[in-house]
């Protein structure tokens, strides 16, 4: 198979669909890639990487839509990506149809066959290429956020870890999956106080085993969750919409 490599081309998207050593994996297993010139520029991987891996530079993004069998990208496709993309093509990335119509409709018109990363699930019901980045999000909500609680980011001076004679900041998680643990691993790294609210008992029972008691867990009722969110620093939204 001819798999093509387009240039992310979204607002502060510099990761790529395919690393070199992803390329050399492919190559070695009998198929071709096409890779636009500069496409891993974003992440450090330049041409001549790619090259050494065995793919084939293309000047263009239109010259990798045009010859590819499928197209591995990183981000939903825009407008002009959209536009092509051809009948019988495959299309492997993140999608996120379900707040997007506009996108949806784009790539019914296209004829192309889409595959969604955040759908693909494996054996077990779980969902193997949306969890590397849930795991990334999770951690970076609370460096995001203990960033914006400073005064310098516009926040209110929240330390979320404290100091001795100062509390530390309240950290309220809702959800207790991928994203939520991986936000509460480091939000207690940090310090802080933690609360995981999720409205599944035996997922809170883990958390609270996983945690050694250092989260406070609690069952996510209307008025739980009013409560926590109300009296929060720093509240991170963790629940899964599958398909979303």
């Amino acid at each position: 198979m001819l798999i093509g490599v387009p240039k992310e081309i979204k607002v502060h998207e510099s990761r790529v669909g395919l690393t070199p050593d992803a390329v050399r994996e492919l190559v070695h297993h009998g198929h071709a890639v096409l890779v636009e010139t500069g496409a891993g520029g974003g992440m450090g991987a330049d041409d001549a990487a790619y090259a050494a891996s065995g793919a084939r530079i293309a000047p263009d993004a239109a010259s990798v839509f045009a010859a590819a069998e499928m197209i591995v990208k990183v981000k939903e496709p825009q407008p002009v990506e959209c536009r092509m993309l051809r009948p019988g093509q495959l299309l492997f990335t993140y999608l996120h149809l379900a707040p997007d119509p506009a996108q949806a409709r784009l790539l019914m018109d296209s004829g192309c066959t889409a595959i969604a990363y955040e759908t693909v699930t494996d054996a077990h019901g779980g969902l193997p290429l949306l969890a590397p980045m849930s795991e990334v999000a999770g951690r970076m909500a609370i460096q995001v956020g203990a960033a914006a609680l400073q005064k310098s980011g516009g926040g209110r001076g929240v330390l979320l870890g404290g100091v001795p004679g100062v509390a530390a900041g309240d950290v309220v998680i809702l959800g207790g999956g991928t994203v939520g643990t991986h936000a509460a691993r480091m939000a207690v790294g940090l310090g802080a106080r933690v609360a995981i609210l999720d409205k599944s008992l035996p997922r809170l029972r883990q958390l609270d085993e996983l945690f050694g008691g250092r989260v406070s867990t609690q069952y996510a009722t209307l008025q739980a969750t009013e409560a926590a969110v109300t009296h929060a620093d720093l509240v991170v939204g963790a629940v899964l919409v599958p398909g979303a």
